[in-house]
């Protein structure tokens, strides 16, 4: 078990649930270890991608199918074997989350760059340049 000092305070980290990006992410290629916190309340939305290597690194983060965001996505044999992938129904998307502009307190996703992830194999990676289909529910 490891304690890593957080803006969220401390938190206890066991081995089996650390993700791990081979690659890190754009950006942030040298934090390769990281480790999803939530809210402590049933069904969370948003999700907090906090890095195990530097505490102060933490990206906001959103299952796309939350959000209605379908993907057809392709991977080559290089990302499958990086993340340690055989079935499909193993990987989860999640896309990040930004403030767009500070007056509006209004957010985006960013779904030109999904992180994907094997739920399986806890590792994952970002996947720049993909194009979504949005899906409105409720009649939008």
């Amino acid at each position: 078990m490891q304690i890593v000092h957080t803006r969220f305070g401390d938190i206890e980290v066991d081995p089996d649930t650390v993700l791990t990006f081979p690659r890190g992410l754009p950006g942030f290629e040298s934090l390769t270890r990281y480790k999803l916190l939530h809210e402590d309340k049933p069904n969370p939305t948003v999700l907090w991608l906090q890095s195990l290597d530097d505490a102060e690194v933490a990206f906001s983060v959103v299952q796309a199918e939350l959000l209605g965001i379908n993907y057809q996505i392709e991977l080559n044999d290089e990302e499958t074997a990086l993340l340690g992938l055989d079935k499909p129904e193993d990987a989860i998307l999640l896309l990040t989350l930004a403030k767009r502009d500070e007056s509006k307190n209004s957010i985006s996703a960013n779904t030109v760059a999904p992180i994907i992830l094997n739920t399986k194999t806890r590792k994952g990676l970002q996947k720049i340049g993909l194009h979504a289909d949005i899906v409105f529910r409720n009649g939008a």
